[in-house]
């Protein structure tokens, strides 16, 4: 597997962690027309023409918990034949918001030609409470995982997700967000996938308690939020929410591995990156690494460019292809 080395460069590094670090009753939408599909990034200096609209039904709804209003946007398959379909949540990273992962990822596309409910939630403060220790300003770490499990119940209540299918995914510290509903609710979560996240260590450390099968995709020369972990991270800004201290992107897929009872792993260089897969032991959970060669803080496949200092965008493989092909493999 490829190593990595944690780039010394202080801008990048700033900025990058002030952007990746970090239930419910009734609902309304507000329906709106679909929106474009081509990764676009509000970071980045300048950014790729529109590419043509995604079919299906695009909406933005409301849903309330712990006596507060949370929002996401949520995108239906065109083909939607009114019954339950399988759900993926995508959790943004720090500092971005729900349209944001939209245009980077273009996950639409891809949960379109598969079939797929997609919800993009919105997070408080543009960050998620992905580790379990209370802040200052986040005192209620678990509130983003009451919120997650009030959306699930409100979709499969409503007729729209299958329970049994219900998957997660995100990128940095919306990937270590789907990390922690994995880890926490294997009895909700039939698959997760994190791309430049990590699982939570130290006094916010998140442990898997259960089988799930789990897909992390990173980049072996992340300058932001290294391959190897950041389990001493510096102060975050005055006023800041502080940065979550995490394992490396290996020791991650290993305590799903050993939670599921996978088997030992197997590792393949491939054209571009590295794999290594724990194959699904009796409860039929399989845990994958993908390490890509070269690439930095950013999702593989992505016609974003990205900001300053956060490296290269592989282009070994379409991420969110990647990601929904493996999630789709899971079942509760």
């Amino acid at each position: 597997m490829s190593s990595n080395r944690f780039s010394p460069c202080a801008a990048a590094i700033a900025l990058g962690l002030a952007l990746t670090a970090a239930g419910l009753t009734g609902c309304s939408t507000a329906a709106r027309p679909p929106a474009a599909a081509g990764p676009t990034s509000t970071l980045s200096a300048s950014a790729p023409a529109p590419a043509p609209a995604v079919p299906g039904v695009d909406s933005r709804e409301r849903l309330t918990v712990d006596g507060g209003t949370r929002e996401y946007l949520m995108h239906r398959p065109a083909a939607d034949g009114g019954g339950p379909r399988p759900l993926v949540i995508a959790f943004h990273g720090r500092g971005a918001d729900a349209e944001n992962l939209r245009k980077q990822s273009g996950l639409d596309r891809a949960a379109e030609a598969r079939g797929m409910l997609l919800v993009y939630p919105e997070a408080l403060g543009k960050a998620w409470g992905a580790g379990t220790a209370p802040t200052d300003r986040r005192p209620d770490p678990d509130a983003d995982v009451r919120f997650t499990e009030a959306l699930v119940a409100e979709l499969v209540r409503t007729g729209r997700a299958d329970p049994h299918r219900v998957y997660v995914a995100g990128f940095s510290n919306g990937g270590s967000m789907a990390l922690r509903m994995a880890a926490q609710r294997p009895d909700l979560v039939a698959g997760a996938a994190s791309v430049s996240g990590e699982l939570p260590t130290g006094a916010a450390a998140v442990k898997p308690t259960g089988p799930v099968p789990v897909l992390i995709v990173y980049g072996a020369e992340d300058p932001v939020r290294p391959l190897a972990g950041l389990p001493s991270p510096g102060p975050a800004a005055p006023g800041e929410e502080p940065i979550t201290a995490t394992m490396s992107a290996r020791a991650s897929a290993e305590a799903f591995a050993a939670a599921g009872g996978a088997g030992s792993p197997g590792e393949e260089g491939r054209p571009g990156y590295d794999s290594v897969t724990w194959p699904a032991g009796p409860a039929g959970a399989a845990v994958r690494l993908l390490v890509m060669h070269g690439a930095g803080h950013t999702w593989p496949g992505s016609a974003v460019p990205p900001p300053a200092g956060f490296g290269s965008v592989s282009t070994a493989l379409d991420a969110s292809a990647t990601v929904l092909d493996f999630l789709s493999t899971g079942r509760r």
